[in-house]
């Protein structure tokens, strides 16, 4: 198994950014076409990535800090709900937050696949934090030869 390591600077406080990891319109502005999430340890995640369903359950939730959450996809026998790690770690900058995702328990075989997701979501995630409306997410896990 291996693990993943994505960051980016947001001009954006860390109670900003920490809502669009826990609230369904904050997720899917940045990440999927549809969200159910329960923001409270054992709780349920499930996101729809680009026809991918994402689903696991949300492990840890400390405000303004870090989200945890299991990861996997119901299609997917390589790596299913449930089966991966991703923390989201917030730490406050002066000019707003460094968020660093953290992806651990990947197959090898999935490494590369989720690299080219994380380098696609994020920009997003930063755009709508600080208020400016991502463009339409075209980017498909196909066309990168692996999924989220």
């Amino acid at each position: 198994m291996a693990e993943h390591r994505s960051s980016i600077d947001i001009e954006a406080p860390p109670e900003r950014v920490f809502e669009f990891l826990i609230t369904e319109d904050g997720m899917t502005q940045w990440m999927g076409t549809r969200a159910s999430l329960e923001p409270v340890p054992g709780g349920a995640f499930a996101v729809d990535i680009a026809g991918y369903r994402a689903r696991g359950s949300f492990l840890e939730v400390d405000p303004y800090r870090r989200v945890t959450v299991t990861w996997g996809f119901v299609e997917s026998a390589e790596l299913p709900p449930g089966a991966s790690t991703v923390s989201f770690e917030l730490t406050p900058t002066a000019a707003g937050t460094h968020l660093e995702v953290v992806h651990t328990d990947l197959p090898d075989s999935e490494v590369t696949g989720h690299a080219a997701g994380w380098a696609n979501f994020l920009p997003r995630l930063g755009l709508a934090a600080t208020d400016h409306r991502p463009p339409v997410d075209t980017w498909t896990p196909r066309a990168e030869g692996a999924t989220t």
